[in-house]
């Protein structure tokens, strides 16, 4: 089936644009000649078939999201479940499916070039099906040992990977006007899975239970909703013939210093929101064993969503503010209050209130979340600067070069910042381990964010040739 859509512009300029848009489809939902930014083939039917991927999209990475933190909350009911790991174990279980998860996002991104984006999100969403079936065995028997707990946790690793995956695919499906608006949707969308398996995974395995933990159901009641987005991925989305990956331009972007340096902020937001996200169900069961859980009639809730909840959902106004104000001055805020997040959290854990605990956590993943935001934001604006000093130079291509450096450093940076999930478990584990409190990791933290806001004002806030003197 083939779809004409001419576009009437006038005027040199616009001769490239009043070429026919043709539409070609294939089978195996194909479509050749996709081109978003004519605006009369958006209008009259670009649009709706951009969306309609999206929603899709949006639907198997919050899937993936859910599978990939699915151990944070499970953790902490296994000791009830009968299993007798220790609380260095446990963070074990809880990290290493980030730790993975960050790895998977750098093949996970050439994939949708290689096999088409409905095709992959139909295969990345049936890899779900793994990791949930296999931990539904393995919480079922508490002398499941701790290294097949492991290896299963590292499977949810496949989750992580989505996120890559999907926003390479949707950044093919828009217009460079409305990108913004689809990937903010398309990461919140995702992120927003983390509460989702920390609230209905206690509701679900302790419903109607009475005495008893049905464990596994927290593997298995995602197996349904996994089949419904391959279903819906193979009904309803399409492929992209002109979708291409620039290896090239990931590799050429591994050599920009300011790729590295964004890495490193993107590790202090992204990566402390779903550290905290995934240590924050321990957290609570740690010092507040008595809230860990809060009892609804015959079933469990946990408290811990709210965290990610809350960061999941300041994303996008961190991104808004950045297009205000400017990315590194919102960053620079972000990393202020969670630094005084977190010291006002040491300084007021020794009150024992649970109250005054929980509200610390929640200003700092609303921090995190904002973080996020501006600092993806950055990304861009960072290389468009760079692109503008090459040019100025005297040498255009490359400033075009520059520009497809900074379309890879998106996915690139995002695989990087995600391996501060791993990160923040393993640095509360240090120090529970060798002081036996947290303490001594928040105030790493505190440090941390403190070098960080440093970095953003000296490179990203003072005036820098480097960077035309723009703002960033």
């Amino acid at each position: 089936m083939t779809t004409t859509v001419t576009s009437p512009h006038g005027g040199a300029e616009a001769a490239a644009r009043t070429t026919p848009v043709t539409l070609t489809r294939r089978p195996g939902r194909w479509l050749d000649g996709w081109n978003p930014e004519d605006e009369t083939f958006w209008q009259t039917e670009g649009r709706a078939i951009a969306r309609r991927n999206l929603g899709w999209s949006i639907f198997a990475e919050f899937l993936g999201f859910i599978v990939w933190q699915l151990w944070s909350i499970v953790v902490v009911m296994l000791p009830a479940a009968g299993f007798t790991f220790t609380s260095s174990e446990a963070f074990w279980l809880i990290s290493v499916p980030s730790l993975v998860g960050a790895t998977m996002r750098f093949p996970y991104t050439f994939m949708v070039a290689r096999f088409g984006g409905r095709n992959w999100t139909m295969i990345s969403a049936g890899l779900l099906l793994i990791p949930s079936l296999l931990l539904g065995v393995v919480v079922g028997n508490p002398d499941t040992p701790f290294g097949v707990m492991l290896a299963v946790a590292a499977l949810a690793g496949f989750g992580g990977g989505n996120f890559a995956s999907s926003m390479a695919n949707i950044t093919y499906f828009f217009p460079q006007k409305e990108k913004g608006w689809a990937l903010g949707l398309n990461a919140a969308g995702g992120n927003i899975g983390t509460a989702v398996a920390q609230f209905a995974v206690p509701i679900v395995v302790t419903a109607g239970a009475a005495a008893t933990l049905n464990l596994s159901l927290a593997g298995w009641m995602w197996v349904p909703l996994i089949l419904v987005a391959i279903w819906g991925a193979w009904r309803y989305m399409d492929n992209l013939s002109n979708a291409r990956s620039d290896a090239a331009a990931s590799a050429a972007a591994l050599r920009e210093p300011h790729l590295w340096l964004l890495a490193v902020l993107y590790i202090g937001t992204f990566g402390s929101f779903i550290g905290f996200a995934s240590v924050f169900p321990k957290l609570i069961a740690d010092q507040f064993p008595a809230f860990s859980t809060i009892q609804v009639g015959q079933a469990a809730v946990s408290l811990a969503f709210l965290g990610a909840l809350v960061g999941s959902l300041a994303r996008p106004y961190g991104g808004r503010l950045a297009d205000r104000i400017g990315g590194a001055r919102v960053t620079v805020g972000a990393f202020s209050v969670m630094g005084l997040g977190a010291l006002a959290l040491v300084w007021t854990l020794p009150l024992q209130n649970f109250g005054v605990f929980l509200a610390c956590f929640l200003v700092l993943f609303a921090a995190t979340g904002i973080g996020n935001g501006s600092t993806y934001r950055m990304i861009p604006n960072v290389f468009a600067a760079r692109a503008l000093v090459v040019t100025r130079s005297g040498r255009p291509d490359a400033g075009v070069a520059m520009q497809r450096k900074a379309a890879a450093a998106l996915g690139l940076i995002s695989a990087i910042g995600a391996y501060g999930g791993f990160v923040i478990p393993q640095v509360l584990n240090l120090s529970q381990s060798s002081t036996g409190a947290y303490t001594a990791a928040f105030y790493g933290f505190v440090v941390a964010y403190a070098a960080l806001l440093t970095l953003t004002i000296a490179v990203y806030i003072v005036p820098r040739r480097s960077l035309a003197g723009q703002r960033i």
